[in-house]
């Protein structure tokens, strides 16, 4: 496998817009793609954990960072991929462990990955693999962190030949491990809307904006990374924390050809995607005076920037959310299509007096089944219409005179 990877040919319209969206734009690293789980046992999560008693402290954890640029040549400009980095950590109860290892040798071997120098050292064309056995991690040593008796640890890493980690990205994992576990909200009880005539009290808002709108963009939903690095079983949403079930590792080193087109698709479908009339009606409450102040996301296809309004970033690893920018005139805030991680923004729009709406069906379609995912910060105070987000806001710019600018 030749590194760099190139991941799609680029239209002269995707060239352009990788350089006007993806390299032009400093707020934030846009050519970066990032991801971080953490599956651990406890108490506190026994639903998806499975946690029966104080032996069961299985944990998982994944980080990748892909970096990604445009490259012109003879035959046309392609999005390629420089450099990957994937870290994948489990420990287990010492027999589970072995038969995670064996799992990984297994991969290796029916991958054709040859042996590099040192043990534990792999490498496979352009792709490079370090395997390293722990009886006590010593992320654990460091931290004053103590598994049950017996369990043991193997971490695997793989790059693109040539990418030396930084310490932030060999570090990062464990300093959110630190940072402690995400505890569910107890949710209170909205007042349930069906539809939001309602704002017209409480203008302008601001927006904070989820993947909901991303999906009906054409954008895979969230959850689809949960799929494609195998962290969680998406038939019952429990933590995969089995080697029999975490075919994560079997499928990257067994056949890295046909999973890195997986890793890649979001930012593919990220750069592809156009704005739906849902982000114009946005743009258009904007234009009026309805809406103020950028639209706060997590989101990171940057639709709301392809319409012209500025977004302020929200996603982080752990549970500190950075300063939220409400401005003083405004009286509510209109939360679309986001749930559990991001409520501390609600909470400091509730904090600073905003009155909080949602615009969210709880649930979401797949295979033709409707399965219901409360949104988990709603508070007793708040309002919930339970629709679509396009009909729902144009709508709401039809009630408020707001004209909706023409796609592009």
């Amino acid at each position: 496998m030749q590194f760099p990877h190139v991941v799609q040919s680029l239209t002269p319209m995707l060239a352009s817009r990788w350089d006007r969206e993806y390299i032009s734009r400093r707020d934030r690293p846009r050519d970066l793609e990032e991801g971080l789980w953490r599956r651990t046992q406890d108490p506190r999560n026994v639903e998806e954990s499975g946690w029966s008693g104080p032996l069961d402290a299985r944990r998982r954890i994944l980080h990748y960072r892909y970096r990604y640029a445009a490259q012109t040549g003879w035959d046309g400009t392609q999005l390629i991929l420089p450099e990957l980095y994937i870290h994948h950590s489990a420990s287990y109860p010492g027999d589970e462990l072995a038969a995670h290892h064996d799992l990984v040798r297994k991969a290796l071997a029916d991958g054709g990955w040859q042996r590099a120098g040192a043990d534990g050292q792999w490498q496979r064309g352009d792709l490079r693999c370090t395997v390293t056995a722990y009886r006590v991690h010593p992320k654990d040593t460091d931290a004053g962190r103590s598994l049950p008796d017996g369990y043991e640890s193997l971490d695997v890493t793989v790059t693109s030949a040539g990418h030396i980690p930084t310490t932030r990205d060999r570090d990062m994992p464990w300093q959110v491990m630190a940072a402690g576990m995400r505890i569910k909200e107890q949710r209170g009880n909205p007042v349930q809307l069906a539809d939001l005539a309602a704002m017209k009290d409480y203008l302008p808002f601001q927006v904070e904006v989820g993947c909901g709108m991303s999906v009906e963009a054409g954008v895979p939903p969230l959850h689809r990374l949960h799929e494609v690095y195998r962290v969680t079983d998406m038939d019952d949403h429990r933590f995969i924390l089995a080697p029999q079930r975490d075919t994560f590792l079997t499928e990257l080193l067994g056949t890295p050809e046909e999973k890195l087109p997986e890793l890649t698709e979001m930012t593919r479908s990220c750069l592809q995607a156009e704005p739906t009339v849902g982000h114009r009606a946005l743009r258009g409450l904007a234009d009026a005076g309805a809406m103020v102040g950028p639209v706060i996301t997590n989101n990171f296809d940057g639709l709301m920037a392809r319409v012209g309004l500025d977004e302020h970033y929200v996603r982080r690893y752990h549970e500190q959310i950075p300063d939220v920018p409400f401005l003083p005139g405004a009286k509510s805030l209109l939360v679309i299509g986001s749930h559990a991680d991001r409520r501390r923004v609600q909470a400091r729009a509730r904090e600073r007096g905003l009155k909080v709406f949602y615009l969210d069906r709880e649930g979401f379609e797949e295979a033709s089944v409707f399965r219901p995912y409360p949104v988990e910060g709603a508070q007793d105070g708040d309002f919930m219409c339970r629709r679509e987000a396009i009909p729902a806001l144009l709508e709401l710019a039809a009630h408020l005179d707001a004209r909706i600018p023409p796609a592009v």
